[in-house]
């Protein structure tokens, strides 16, 4: 039986999501859409089935098309991030940086990472997350929110004093190129290892548009299989070694480090890996690896560096003023005396979906920030260039500046959804109801 016929109530809230997809402008830059390709991964029979442990090492039987399938994704997301190892199990991108920081340290230890304020993420040590109450974080921030150069001579005075175990690189909400070569250095400086956090850049470094922190010295990567890099929602831990046996415990020591990461997903934090996952993994990672992917990367970039020109250019006052990589920051209190959650659902209201976000340092609480953070990783997919980001830009301005109209704002979503009609979801194309 279909699930529109078993379950119509459900089915309909899933038309609901369809519509709104496709009639709305996605600017969530943590959000993209999947080809049909990877949505049919996901629906796939190997989802009936556990596999425990990894390729040609695992705890039941019946395991040689899951086998081929996960070094499959393995050697094409090696060959993606020009590393040695990759672990493709993860769940999500924390249980990825879970993983990873237990690989490496023990309860107690210091994490060396940017403030979450200036752009670090939820997993690099807030104090509401386990790993806070696991590790000892402390912080670096940005010299200037102007430039969005980061205090390298703070960053390593930090860590000559903390003496961390872990250098931790990335972010959620920080719009320019990070200085690879600077953290590595400081890293190796105090005996740490380095590592980045590259969930949201992934697809824009495997296009080969942003730099790979593996040329400049880092000994690990973690990410996520979504975002930028198109694929099913998971996570992935890249590094540099050849791994052992997952079965034996070896030394912590760098050479060592895909065999603690190996032991440290499974058994350490998570069980079976979700074998349909892992299947629509390996095929975004094989779509990531086709010349039309790093097309896809170069228009990312273009569209959130004309998107982020026009905004200025409208008085949207942006943190780093610019963007190097796919998103960009507003203060949105400077700007237009409104705050974040409020420019949320103003947008919301004419089909513009982004979300409220805390700016550096922000004076105001983490639920109503002063700041938005937008991205062109989705509009991209659809097809969208240069010329539509100064469309959304001018929306984004009459509609922030005509928030209390709602009049004005219902003939705005008309405009928007007329508009995306132009514009088709990779879904579209298949006949498929999801």
């Amino acid at each position: 039986m279909s699930l529109r016929t078993s379950e119509p109530d459900l089915y309909r809230l899933l038309e609901g999501e369809i519509t709104r997809q496709r009639e709305g402008i996605e600017l969530i830059p943590s959000e993209n859409y999947v080809s049909v390709a990877v949505l049919e991964a996901m629906g796939t029979v190997f989802t009936n089935k556990y596999s425990e442990g990894f390729p040609r090492k695992r705890y039941y039987g019946g395991q040689e098309f899951t086998d081929q399938i996960e070094q499959i994704a393995i050697d094409r997301a090696k060959k993606l991030f020009r590393c040695d190892h990759a672990n493709v199990q993860p769940y999500s991108g924390a249980i990825a940086n879970m993983a990873a920081f237990s690989s490496w340290l023990e309860l107690g230890d210091t994490i060396l990472g940017m403030d979450l304020s200036h752009g670090g993420h939820l997993t690099h040590g807030h104090p509401l997350t386990l790993m806070a109450t696991m590790y000892r974080f402390v912080r670096y921030k940005m010299k200037d929110t102007e430039t969005g150069e980061i205090d390298y001579d703070q960053l390593r005075a930090v860590a000559k004093k903390e003496r961390p175990k872990i250098v931790l690189a990335g972010f959620s909400a920080y719009p320019r190129e990070l200085n690879y070569a600077r953290i590595a250095e400081i890293a190796k400086e105090v005996d740490a290892i380095a590592v980045m956090d590259i969930a949201h850049i992934a697809g824009l470094i495997a296009g080969g548009v942003l730099e790979n922190p593996f040329d400049h010295g880092f000994d690990m990567c973690t990410t996520t299989t979504h975002k930028t890099l198109r694929g099913p929602r998971g996570g992935m831990i890249l590094t540099r070694g050849i791994a052992g046996n997952p079965l034996k415990q070896p030394e912590k020591k760098r050479e060592n480090l895909p065999t603690l990461v190996d032991r440290a997903v499974f058994p350490g934090v998570q069980g079976g890996p979700i074998m349909n996952i892992v299947f629509a993994k390996a095929v975004a990672f094989g779509e990531a690896l086709q010349p039309e992917f790093a097309e896809y990367a170069r228009q990312v970039v273009k569209n959130a560096k004309h998107l982020a020109k026009h905004l200025m250019k409208r008085g949207f006052k942006l943190i780093t003023n610019g963007t190097d990589n796919h998103l960009m920051l507003v203060d949105m209190m400077s700007s237009f005396q409104m705050k974040g959650k409020q420019a949320e659902s103003v947008l919301d209201q004419i089909g513009l979906t982004l979300n409220k976000n805390v700016i550096p340092d922000d004076p105001l609480p983490p639920y109503d920030p002063s700041g938005i953070r937008l991205g062109t990783p989705a509009v991209t997919t659809r097809g969208m260039k240069e010329q539509d980001m100064e469309t959304i830009a001018d929306w984004m301005y009459r509609a922030v500046t005509h928030a209390n109209d709602s009049t004005y704002l219902t003939k705005m979503s008309a405009e928007v959804r007329e508009y995306c009609i132009r514009f088709k979801l990779p879904s579209d194309s298949s006949g498929s109801d999801v």
